[in-house]
């Protein structure tokens, strides 16, 4: 009998085949619609595998989900407070 891998693991396979599959997109010359299409599936794809790179390979669904949730709540901040607090530190940096 066949063991079933556990979902994390699947999951990150399946990213890194977006992650290339936006980047042939991108890549392309024959339509801008594929270009457009290929560039969102990229920013989509690598904030999710920025995610998915922390949560343990031999996590299954819920765990797997929990960690995502925790750690898209971390890249929100993160950017959040970068939106935040980029005019206060230009402002300081001209001084």
């Amino acid at each position: 009998m066949r063991k079933k891998r556990p979902f994390a693991s699947v999951m990150q396979g399946v990213l890194i085949v977006l992650l290339i599959l936006s980047l042939v997109l991108i890549a392309q010359q024959a339509s801008f619609n594929l270009y457009h299409v290929g560039f969102l599936m990229l920013v989509i794809s690598a904030i999710i595998q920025i995610g998915f790179g922390n949560v343990p390979p031999t996590s299954d669904f819920k765990k797997s989900m929990g960690l995502l949730g925790i750690y898209l709540l971390v890249i929100a901040a993160v950017f959040g407070l970068g939106i935040i607090l980029a005019p206060t530190l230009i402002r300081l940096a001209r001084g």
